[in-house]
């Protein structure tokens, strides 16, 4: 008859179902967590209640905020002419620490993925049309280099011109037109190259050449 201890064992479960914790990572972390003085997991568990009831999505980039705006959308001092499309919260932060982007940003929550039954509708690109208006002249797309981002690249990439006058889809790896100007691979860039190259060519007037050109 094996020894167990049922609360131990839920703890176990939770903490097992957290990304990249195993069954004997989330067991050492369980009695870790009942070794914690009573005033640290207290804190922890009223921290994790905080975060949940407090933290959501930014009105206007999905970004993740515990206000109605996030800092990013709140600050005047932000290019407003540049969204950065990213799949998660975490990609802003990344970009962010690099601290050569200036412009705004909008999360999607995730990509299409038709194999887990995951369409357009599932994510926030809905949002992302409605923010396309006449002040929006290029749109990056920073997915990530596999299928999944990929796909959600193109999609967002092929989606038909509107009036907005928005004309120069990038994507991280690649840059694109838009597909009403015969969609053209301009170069291959690492992400943090491209970053880069935008901010570069944004600073020296080039971009905003390109768009009088377009």
């Amino acid at each position: 008859m094996g020894y167990s201890l049922l609360p131990l064992e839920r703890l176990t479960e939770q903490l097992e179902r957290l990304p990249g914790i195993g069954r004997k990572s989330a067991a050492r972390l369980a009695f870790h967590l009942l070794y914690m003085p009573r005033t640290d997991a207290d804190a922890l568990t009223k921290a994790i209640a905080d975060a949940r009831e407090n933290i959501h999505e930014c009105a206007v980039c999905c970004n993740l905020t515990d206000a109605e705006k996030c800092p990013v959308c709140e600050d005047a001092r932000r290019d407003r002419t540049v969204i950065c499309v990213v799949e998660d919260p975490q990609d802003v932060l990344a970009i962010e620490r690099t601290r050569e982007y200036g412009g705004l940003y909008h999360v999607l929550h995730g990509t299409i993925s038709p194999m887990e039954g995951i369409g357009p509708e599932d994510i926030r690109i809905r949002e992302l049309i409605s923010r396309i208006d006449g002040t929006v002249e290029e749109v990056i797309l920073a997915t990530n280099p596999n299928v999944e981002g990929e796909a959600t690249a193109m999609y967002i990439a092929k989606m038909p011109e509107d009036s907005s006058g928005a004309k120069y889809f990038y994507k991280n790896n690649s840059i694109y037109f838009n597909e009403i100007f015969d969609i053209e691979e301009m170069s291959r860039l690492a992400v943090h190259e491209c970053i880069h190259f935008i901010q570069n060519e944004y600073n020296s007037g080039k971009m905003m050449h390109r768009c009088n050109y377009m």
